[in-house]
């Protein structure tokens, strides 16, 4: 395995060991969730997984369990995984190695010389102090002509490092390190350090217009296949005992390093940090209500999957999805 650098500034307990002594929710705490699941017309699915096994799922609408589901900015969590395995496999050399670095291609003429302190840390963290292209700047971005370089030639609003600025064209920087770093698609890295180890398929997903495949979005993983990625977490980057992340990845990832503007949650490696009945929860979002939750001490994964296409149900609806889940950690557990 090669080197890891891990950050500074927890400001949450990370909980990366297996419990002691924690038991699954009773069935009567299932019941209550399903009903109120049922209550939130735009869900599709809630799987949840105890102690490495499916204990509970529910189907409302849109593609089944096993089948993918654009998970759409819950791919920026997926992406910092593939991004561990890439530096366990020595692809990368850690989160401190510097995105120009692993860009060969020629970089656009007149850049800010503040790129070039931009490291794959910054990129997981949303670190990159470049101006943002999600939210109103999101349509001309995906319409420019190169991504990357207009990414890259954005104006700096903070400093690489400093506040967190929730952009995708920061993850997608990231994919083009991982794309031309190793001489693979993320597509294939993907797959083959992710979905042949944990078994589970990873099907293409759209591109950029050089080739790139899109960096923190529109990935298509099945609710089954999602709880193998929290997993593989729980149980701090090693499964059926091989590591596919460095030793100290999880706790790093868990580590908060900027809080988001919108729920004032903590942001680490591609996760955000919260706390729903007294039990500390990471999690990954993506738009119109996508998500996957650990919760460590609890043995726990859930994830729930919902309608993606606009209008967006707001951040009221992922409030929502928290009550399901506090539900499920609040209620009794199984005797």
């Amino acid at each position: 395995m090669r080197r890891f650098i891990q950050g500074m500034g927890c400001a949450i307990a990370i909980g990366v060991s297996q419990s002691i002594g924690a038991s699954p929710p009773a069935p009567a705490a299932f019941a209550a969730m399903d009903d109120e699941a049922g209550k939130l017309s735009r869900l599709h699915s809630v799987v949840v997984a105890y102690d490495g096994e499916i204990i509970h799922e529910q189907h409302l609408g849109g593609p089944g369990v096993a089948q993918p589901a654009n998970i759409k900015s819950l791919s920026k969590t997926v992406l910092a995984a593939i991004t561990g395995a890439a530096i366990e496999e020595g692809i990368i050399e850690s989160t401190e190695q510097r995105l120009v670095a692993l860009l060969d291609e020629p970089l656009p003429a007149g850049l800010d010389p503040r790129v070039e302190d931009i490291t794959v840390g910054h990129l997981l963290a949303q670190q990159a102090g470049l101006e943002r292209t999600s939210g109103a700047n999101y349509s001309a971005w995906v319409a420019s002509s190169n991504w990357v370089n207009d990414a890259l030639t954005r104006p700096f609003v903070d400093e690489p490092g400093g506040r967190m600025l929730y952009s995708t064209g920061t993850s997608h920087l990231l994919s083009a390190a991982l794309t031309q770093a190793s001489g693979e698609t993320t597509h294939v890295l993907a797959q083959r350090l992710l979905g042949e180890p944990l078994t589970i398929s990873i099907p293409a997903w759209p591109r950029d217009p050089q080739g790139i495949y899109f960096g923190g979005n529109n990935m298509q993983l099945s609710p089954r296949a999602l709880i193998e990625v929290g997993e593989l977490y729980r149980n701090d980057g090693v499964m059926e005992g091989v590591r596919l992340l460095p030793e100290g990845w999880v706790e790093a990832s868990w580590t908060p390093r900027g809080i988001s503007a919108w729920t004032g949650d903590g942001y680490g490696y591609g996760w955000f940090i919260t706390e729903l009945a007294g039990e500390t929860v990471y999690y990954g979002r993506g738009y119109g209500g996508q998500a996957l939750y650990v919760i460590p001490e609890r043995d726990m994964t859930v994830v729930i999957t919902a309608d993606p296409t606009p209008p967006s149900p707001g951040g009221q609806f992922q409030q929502q999805l928290h009550r399901l889940v506090e539900g499920l950690l609040s209620a009794p557990e199984e005797q």
